[in-house]
């Protein structure tokens, strides 16, 4: 079987055989098909795509080519939570506490950011003495006891994927749908987990612009997930604004604090317990997402779930005390207000722009060897909807150094103004099954 051959079956539109994907993901793991024709390849399912089977076939290969996590000794039914990446989007920190305070085991593997800010592990490591290396066994005997686990990316998991994004990243092949849904299915497959429940996010500040490409892809991934014996779940969310109010580490870690302690933002807390009500019926603990939904409610209210987060924070080595009395985690030197030079109510604000801000408030990495700072970042004070006077504040910049003339500029200009009053934007738009 010819590399050639199939590329000219992609080529004129015809579907591929699990055969033929194998065949060729295993030969560009392992050296013997070259770049150019792999990427001939891409170009070719870039313009005449791929079915659901084909993906799914694609995805499975790209598992197959590395290691595979065996979380067999772990008890229930393991749930895992992928987001597609926003500003803002401390989901993770918030839902993987809860969900295991009723008991569904969360054993998850994440990766550090490279952009806006950083990934989860970043964030975590904000927390003096947080350890996001374990040994396997720790991380089962962790999940197994407290229910949560998190640690950072490690072992040759799809390494298939590392080498096909590469190359993406350099033909223009990367907004492809089966491409993007194989590429993430195929790490949240070879991580172990039982069922699976995505974030599926939306607008300036999602890799997604519109809903309908988020529907797409939503779909793909979740054919991809049942095709392969994963239950599978997909929520499409809106990142039209950052999602809360704080962008940075540290203070985003302070604000998962507020919503596990039942006094968060309740934009932010919604989009928790539709995602987390999903993962607790998929896990088992209730049998609708309705009664997940009021029970998880409950659980932030009682103070359970802030509880839960301390347990699993010191069970990786990390300070308890910051959880309980989060003004003691990381804090900036300076705090400045950034002023309105308009007034009106708040139309947009350009999710991506904001998160450039803080990116150069040093809250993000622009190249992966770069160092975060965890104590810096940005509270936004308005969003849309909300009325602003000329000279009021729009948002408070953390900083370690004074000269943030660039970031301030870059946050003004995310901001967008009218005369016309402008309703908040719905942040729930699909759940797809």
């Amino acid at each position: 079987m010819r590399a050639v051959d199939i590329i000219l079956k992609k080529r004129h539109g015809k579907e591929l055989t699990k055969e033929e994907i194998d065949t060729f993901i295993k030969g560009y793991t392992n050296g013997d098909i070259p770049d150019y024709q792999v990427s001939a390849f891409l170009m070719a399912v870039y313009f005449k795509g791929m079915t659901k089977e084909e993906t799914a076939h694609l995805t499975n290969a790209m598992v197959k080519s590395g290691d595979e996590i065996d979380l067999s000794k772990i008890e229930g039914i393991k749930v895992d939570k992928h987001s597609t990446g926003g500003v803002g989007d401390k989901t993770s920190l918030i839902i993987a506490p809860l969900v295991a305070s009723v008991g569904v085991p969360v054993a998850k593997m994440s990766g550090r950011g490279l952009g806006h800010t950083g990934g989860t592990v970043d964030k975590l490591e904000s927390i003096e003495g947080f350890q996001v290396e374990l040994t396997t066994q720790q991380f089962i005997e962790n999940v197994n006891r407290h229910k949560i686990a998190v640690v950072g990316q490690s072992g040759n998991l799809t390494p298939a994927d590392k080498k096909l994004y590469a190359l993406r990243d350099v033909t223009g092949t990367v907004d492809s749908i089966p491409l993007i849904a194989s590429s993430i299915m195929s790490k949240k497959i070879a991580s172990g987990s039982n069922a699976i429940v995505l974030d599926v996010k939306f607008g300036s500040g999602a890799f997604m612009k519109t809903l309908e490409d988020a529907k797409a892809l939503a779909s793909a991934m979740v054919g991809i997930g049942n095709e392969l014996g994963r239950q599978t779940v997909a929520i499409i969310t809106d990142m039209d604004q950052p999602l809360g109010h704080e962008i940075g580490n540290a203070n985003e870690v302070q604000e998962a604090i507020a919503v596990l302690s039942g006094k968060g933002d309740k934009d932010l807390t919604e989009v928790c317990l539709t995602l987390a009500g999903n993962m607790a019926v998929l896990g088992g603990a209730y049998s609708d997402f309705d009664e997940a939904k009021r029970e998880l409610q409950k659980i932030l209210e009682s103070g359970k779930a802030v509880e839960k987060m301390r347990e699993f924070v010191e069970s990786q080595g990390g300070n308890g005390n910051q959880i309980t009395n989060p003004e003691t985690l990381p804090q900036a030197k300076y705090h400045m207000e950034i002023k309105s030079d308009e007034e009106g109510n708040v139309q947009t604000i350009d999710a991506e722009s904001v998160g450039i801000a803080a990116m150069l408030l040093g809250a993000g990495r622009k190249t992966k060897e770069d160092n975060i700072d965890y104590a810096v970042g940005i509270t936004l004070k308005k969003k849309v909807g909300d009325i602003v006077a000329k000279g009021e504040t729009l948002a408070v910049f953390h900083a370690n150094f004074e000269d943030i003339g660039e970031a301030e500029k870059t946050l003004k200009n995310a901001y967008t103004f009218t005369n016309q009053s402008v309703e908040a934007p719905k942040l729930i738009h699909d759940i797809i099954k």
